[in-house]
């Protein structure tokens, strides 16, 4: 029996349902730049790393509609460059914009019509 986690539960990976899984996969791993660890195209799984955590992409034939009770929000060192990347993929980013916060950031939607959050903190303060 593994040791139970003494930090309390960790995610270990977000699921995205989707009718278009090549399609997604490859939008997350070019316009996003995120490693596939594992492609299972028989079974229509992908994984996905994303920092500590991992993205899921998984074929279905009927995923439902993109809800906009959530996003995706992603850390970058760069967010010029994330802007850049996204619209050579064909994205469409708006421009980074500051907040009071002191952190830049962008949205953006995949092509499932996920909404995405991108951002870059102003400082070299310790990330949390």
């Amino acid at each position: 029996m593994a040791a139970p986690l003494s930090h309390g539960p960790s995610l270990f990976c977000v699921e995205i349902r989707t009718t278009r899984w090549a399609e997604l996969v490859e939008w997350y791993r070019t316009a996003l730049g995120l490693r596939v660890l594992v492609r299972g195209v028989d079974d229509g799984y992908a994984l996905l790393g994303a920092g500590d955590t991992r993205i899921a992409i998984l074929a279905r034939p009927e995923a439902g509609p993109p809800s906009p009770r959530f996003s995706l929000a992603f850390e970058v060192d760069d967010l010029a460059h994330a802007h850049a990347r996204l619209t050579a993929a064909g994205a469409t980013a708006a421009p980074p914009a500051a907040h009071a916060e002191g952190f830049r950031e962008l949205t953006t939607i995949d092509p499932d019509g996920n909404r995405l959050r991108l951002f870059a903190w102003g400082d070299s303060r310790a990330r949390a």
